[in-house]
């Protein structure tokens, strides 16, 4: 969702400011009246173009665990929560999230809330955690709320691995593949190219078009490089206009072996952040909207708010999901348990514990599949360059 700076004067008259993330304008302005905030100025905040890996500015999911069950702990054993933060920006390590932590507990001491002081930094609490929080503060669990948040968090975490075990392993092999064939046709079929043509020999059909890519390649290597580098970037910008995101997530889902691995890794997260909420006591409607952000794909992100609009027009969840999209049939099916014994949120939970499970076999089986398929490919590569400079040479040797 797109983010919002905003401008206005709380219920003491003290000029506030900030930044949050709304699916609009609107929607940021009903929210920001519920808390009793005067708006005067709101303004869609511009992309702002970072290197992921160079940019210091961020806050890691394990640490934001961390944080969340330091915090827990803290208020459990009754300590005044501007304290607990001052423990916090103590222990923190993390130069960004100190400063976020101490402008937090600057906030808390001005009179704000937690959940409204967490919610000026979006970059680090989205609005799962703080609604989360903003439903502990208002029943008086925020320890509760907070150790649940963590344990969310930790899972999420997990899940991701299970998704970077599976999908490192053949994009590093298929980088060397890359990276060899260049360097092989960049510097060692030149040599033999050399050779052959003092010599005379006939070129084969395969090694004349080996000969003549490697020409290419050390007229354009340069570019090559830079082109690679180019597409990647490219890519990366394609991938976060809605348009690109539609194109590229439906490809995802569609790929063999690996579509079906993403779907259940959206499922479970749907399934554990929808349980989270609605565990949290957050209201269904807000729970799917919030949901529809995290699901990691546009296309889940649609279904979810497409079940959402049946759900507001009077539709069970059940329903909603039957009709908003081919989720999968054991999900509806255990939602529908759910909701018949009041016990929805346990039984989102085990739906994501099974996923959990069923993604973890899921990589055990590509993998398995994945390693002998990618070692082939790489021989099929190389071996077919070095394949191809020897074929000249069998003829030379029959002239002779």
């Amino acid at each position: 969702m797109p983010i919002y700076t905003w401008k206005g004067t709380n219920r003491y008259g003290d000029e506030v400011k900030g930044e949050r993330m709304a699916a609009s304008e609107d929607e940021l302005l009903r929210t920001l009246q519920k808390e009793q905030i005067t708006v005067t100025a709101i303004s869609a905040k511009r992309r702002e173009f970072n290197i992921p890996f160079l940019s210091r500015e961020r806050v890691r999911l394990k640490e934001l665990s961390v944080f969340s069950r330091q915090l827990s702990v803290l208020i459990d054993a009754e300590l005044p929560l501007i304290q607990s933060l001052n423990i916090l920006v103590e222990q923190t390590r993390n130069k960004y999230f100190k400063r976020v932590i101490t402008q937090i507990r600057e906030d808390v001491e001005a009179g704000s809330s937690l959940n409204q002081a967490m919610r000026k930094h979006p970059k680090v609490f989205d609005d799962l955690f703080c609604n989360m929080i903003a439903s502990g503060e208002q029943s008086g669990s925020l320890d509760i709320m907070l150790r649940r948040l963590s344990e969310f968090i930790e899972k999420s975490v997990r899940l991701r691995a299970k998704v970077k075990q599976a999908s490192v392993y053949p994009t590093a092999i298929l980088l060397f593949a890359i990276f060899v064939a260049i360097f092989i046709l960049w510097k060692v079929i030149p040599v033999f190219a050399t050779i052959f043509l003092e010599l005379g020999a006939n070129l084969p059909a395969l090694t004349a078009i080996v000969v003549k890519l490697s020409n290419f390649v050390q007229d354009y290597i340069i570019f090559i490089f830079l082109g690679l580098i180019a597409a990647v970037f490219l890519f990366r910008y394609f991938r976060n206009t809605p348009r690109g995101r539609v194109i590229v997530d439906r490809a995802l889902l569609r790929l063999p072996l690996f579509g079906s691995l993403l779907e259940k890794v959206g499922v479970s997260r749907v399934t554990r952040t929808l349980s989270t909420l609605l565990s949290g006591g957050v209201s269904m409607l807000e729970s799917l909207r919030i949901t529809s952000s995290t699901a990691g794909n546009v296309i889940l992100e649609g279904w979810i708010m497409e079940a959402r609009r049946l759900v507001a027009e009077g539709k069970s969840l059940t329903d909603g999901l039957r009709e908003a999209g081919r989720f999968p049939f054991m999900m509806t099916q255990m939602v529908s348990v759910g909701e018949a014994t009041g016990t929805l949120d346990e039984m989102l939970s085990k739906l994501a514990d099974f996923y959990d499970e069923e993604v973890d076999n899921t990589v055990g089986a590509l993998l398995s599949i994945l390693e002998p398929v990618m070692l082939i490919a790489v021989g099929g590569i190389v071996g077919g360059l070095v394949v191809s400079m020897y074929l000249p040479i069998f003829s030379l040797i029959q002239q002779f």
